[in-house]
């Protein structure tokens, strides 16, 4: 028991030599190149948006609306479809979709980036036993909001300021030319002669 012991310490000490961390651990605060987000959603008090801003919050990222950077999640959905059936044709397990889709606003709310992320998985439903079903689907689309989370998370270690303020400049640029677009076709409207409506003769009885 003594040397089992030994050897697991012995591989445990191994790993984080190497830098290995098994997955859910440690601080990500170092990975965050940003300081500071502001953090919005479609659904306000979802459970999405609370536990994303508690991941960034643990993460050293100081979340707040006046931040000059605002993460949008735009749009989370559900789909679930049958993945199995009993013998009596009757629905055994179902298959659980959840995508997210979130965006980056910068300045004067101009869109910076944005992207989906996806996450899966099973729930077994027992015609004898559903509040037990019930249950298990709860807890799948508990693992999948955790699962959404962390993807986004990394996804955002990934973005660094001087991005975001490139992104900026390019959105800036091209609000600019629609403007001067919009702007030029107005001018354009307004200097055409308008054209009095043609007066027909009214006859003389």
């Amino acid at each position: 028991m003594i040397k089992r012991n030994l050897l697991v310490i012995g591989l445990a000490t191994l790993l984080g030599a190497c830098g290995f961390q098994l997955r859910g651990t440690g601080s990500a605060a170092a990975d965050f190149a940003l300081d500071e987000l502001a953090v919005s959603a479609r659904n306000a008090h979802g459970d999405t948006v609370q536990e994303l801003r508690e991941a960034l919050e643990n993460s050293g990222v100081r979340v707040f609306p006046g931040a000059q950077y605002q993460l949008v999640l735009s749009n989370e959905q559900e789909n679930r479809r049958a993945a199995s059936f009993t013998s009596s044709a009757r629905t055994a397990e179902y298959e659980l979709t959840n995508t997210l889709e979130y965006e980056i606003r910068g300045s004067k709310n101009l869109l910076l980036l944005s992207n989906k992320l996806e996450a899966q998985s099973y729930y077994a439903q027992d015609g004898n036993n559903l509040v037990g079903g019930d249950q298990e689907a709860q807890q799948a689309r508990s693992e999948m909001r955790r699962e959404l989370i962390q993807q986004l998370v990394q996804r955002l270690q990934q973005v660094t300021p001087q991005q975001l303020e490139q992104l900026q400049q390019t959105a800036d640029a091209k609000a600019e030319a629609e403007a001067q677009a919009l702007e030029a076709a107005r001018q354009q409207r307004a200097a055409q002669p308008q054209q009095s409506p043609v007066q027909l003769p009214i006859p003389v009885k």
